[in-house]
C-alpha cells in the first residue's frame, strides 16, 4: 500500500494524517518485520476506530474501505478534479497521468489485509469490509455525502467486477485489464466530478464560517471541513430547512422578484446583491433559505455570515471566486448601532473596493430596519432639517444603495392573516379537527400573545395544534 501511495502523482495530496496514509506506514512497518505486535495492532485499531467515525457521519454501509476510497477521489480537490468540475474538459496528458492514478486506487480499493490479520490474529479489516450499519437515523444529517459516495463507490466495485470477469474467461490479458480499470474509474471519477463537483463544495450545499489555525487541509472524521490557508474553514450544515418558496403563503411579488434575480445569477446573467426588509416574522429568512433548496442542483451554494464575521468577507470571496458554483453569501437579521463599523466591510467588498465582485459571488441580506444602521435622534434633525448631505447620513444611506435589489415584507393584514392561518392548516390536513371559523378565531387570539398577524405567529399556531 505504502509503495501505490508514493506513486500518486495528481492525488498525492492526501495528507499525512488521513486513515489510508496512516494505514500505509503500518503495512510498511510489518512488511519490515521489525514490529511490535501490541503496538501495530493498538494503531490498527486507532485507524479503524477513525473510519468508523467517518463512516457513522456519512451513512456509510456495507464496504466501509470502498466507502472510504470513494471518499477520498470525491472530495480531493486537485488540478484534475478542479478542472473537471461542472465541466466538459479534458486535456489528453492530464488524462494519462489520472489513469495511472486511478490504476492505484484500483488497488487500493480491494486491498488484501488478510496477510496482515492473520499475522496479527485480528479480524478487524474483514468487519468493516462485511458491515450492516445501524446509524439510520444520523446518516439522514449527510445524506447527500452518503447518497453521492455510496454510488460512486459501488460504481467502482461494479467496473472492478466487470473487467476481472473478463480477465478469468480469457477475453483479455493481465495488463489490458488492468488499464481498462483504469480507464472506467477514470471516467466515472470525471463523471462524478462534473455533476456533482469535488470537495466539501461538491458534497454539500450550505456552510458557515468558522476559524481555523493550521495549513490548508481536509480534515477525516467528525470535523471534516474544506479549510482555506488564512485561517477560515467552511463546515457544512446539513440540517437545514427543507423548506420550498411555495411552502411561504402569500407575498407572491416578493417572491418573483427573488425568483428572478436568483434565476439571472445562476444563468450568468447580470444579477444584484438583495435585501429582504420589512416586519418580524414575515418570511424574510425563510425566503432565503428555501433558495438552497430549489436550486442546489442548478449549482447554487449558499455561506451563512455573521455580522461579527464582517471582516472575512475578502478572504472568503477569494476561496470562492475560482470554483463553478455560484455562492449566495448570506446573513440574516442584519442591521449596526452607532458606534458599530462592520457595515464598511460590507460596503468595500459589494461596490467601492480596488477588487470588484466576482461574477459568482451575490450577498443577500435580510434585515428589520429599511437603512440597516440605526437612525439617531440628530439624524432626524438633520433630515428635519434638510442636510441629506452631512457625512453621517450618506455615508449610512450608501450601505443600502449597494443592494440593487430591496425586497419589503411587510406584515399581512387581518384578512391576509386568516388567509395563511387557513392553507397552513390545509397542508397540515387539521381542518377536519377544527371547523374554520373557530380556527379563525383561535388564530386572532394567538396572534394577540405572540407578536401580532405575521406569517411566524401562523405557524406556531399550527404546530401547537398539531400536537
Amino acid at each position: 500500500m505504502y509503495k501505490e501511495l508514493s506513486r500518486l502523482i495528481m492525488y498525492s495530496n492526501i495528507g499525512e494524517d488521513s486513515i489510508i496514509v496512516k494505514l500505509g506506514q503500518i503495512i510498511r512497518e510489518f512488511d519490515s518485520g521489525e514490529y511490535d505486535s501490541d503496538d501495530l495492532t493498538s494503531r490498527i485499531f486507532q485507524e479503524i476506530h477513525r473510519l468508523l467515525e467517518i463512516s457513522t457521519d456519512y451513512g456509510f454501509d456495507k464496504n466501509l474501505w470502498h466507502d472510504y476510497i470513494a471518499y477520498i477521489l470525491a472530495t480531493n480537490e486537485n488540478p484534475f478534479s478542479l478542472t473537471a468540475e461542472g465541466t466538459e474538459r479534458s486535456d489528453g496528458s492530464v488524462n494519462k497521468i489520472v489513469i495511472r492514478d486511478m490504476m492505484i486506487f484500483n488497488y487500493l480499493f480491494n486491498f488484501n489485509f488478510s496477510m496482515l490479520e492473520e499475522a496479527l490474529g485480528i479480524d478487524a479489516f474483514s468487519i468493516v469490509t462485511d458491515y450492516s450499519a445501524i446509524h439510520k437515523r444520523r446518516q439522514l444529517y449527510n445524506r447527500n455525502v452518503s447518497k453521492k459516495v455510496r454510488a460512486l463507490s459501488d460504481a467502482i466495485d461494479e467496473n472492478l467486477k466487470r473487467i476481472n470477469a473478463l480477465k478469468e474467461e480469457g477475453k483479455c490479458e493481465a495488463v489490458e485489464a488492468e488499464y481498462e480499470a483504469a480507464e472506467g474509474t477514470y471516467s466515472l471519477v470525471r463523471d462524478f466530478y462534473k455533476e456533482n463537483g469535488v470537495g466539501m463544495f461538491g458534497l454539500n450545499t450550505a456552510f458557515r464560517i468558522a476559524e481555523v489555525s493550521g495549513d490548508s487541509k481536509l480534515l477525516e472524521g467528525r470535523e471534516s471541513f474544506y479549510s482555506q490557508d488564512g485561517g477560515l474553514k467552511f463546515v457544512p450544515i446539513n440540517n437545514t430547512d427543507k423548506v420550498m418558496l411555495d411552502d411561504l403563503v402569500g407575498y407572491e411579488l416578493q417572491k418573483q422578484k427573488l425568483r428572478e434575480n436568483t434565476e439571472a445569477f445562476l444563468a450568468g446573467k447580470p444579477a444584484n446583491n438583495v435585501l429582504l426588509f420589512g416586519d418580524a416574522g414575515t418570511g424574510k429568512s425563510t425566503s432565503i433559505k428555501a433558495l438552497i433548496n430549489e436550486y442546489h442542483d442548478k449549482g447554487l451554494r449558499m455561506i451563512e455570515l455573521y455580522k461579527h464575521q464582517m471582516g472575512y468577507l475578502s478572504k472568503i470571496i477569494s476561496s470562492v471566486k475560482v470554483r463553478n458554483y455560484r455562492f449566495i453569501i448570506y446573513m440574516d437579521d442584519l442591521s449596526f448601532e452607532d458606534n458599530e463599523t462592520e457595515y464598511k466591510y460590507l460596503k468595500a467588498v459589494i461596490e467601492g473596493g480596488l477588487e470588484t465582485r466576482p461574477d459568482n459571488v451575490l450577498i443577500y441580506a435580510t434585515s428589520n430596519r429599511r437603512n440597516l444602521i440605526r437612525e439617531s435622534w440628530n439624524d432626524i434633525k438633520d433630515i428635519e432639517l434638510d442636510k441629506h448631505r452631512s457625512d453621517t447620513i450618506q455615508e449610512k444611506l450608501s450601505l443600502v444603495s449597494r443592494f440593487g435589489v430591496a425586497i419589503p415584507f411587510m406584515k399581512p393584514n387581518k384578512k391576509e392573516y386568516e388567509a395563511i392561518v387557513q392553507k397552513l392548516a390545509e397542508n397540515a390536513d387539521i381542518l377536519d379537527e377544527y371547523s374554520l371559523q373557530k380556527l379563525l378565531e383561535e388564530a386572532n387570539s394567538w396572534s394577540l400573545s405572540h407578536g401580532g398577524m405575521s406569517g411566524r405567529a401562523a405557524k406556531q399556531l399550527i404546530d401547537k395544534l398539531m400536537k
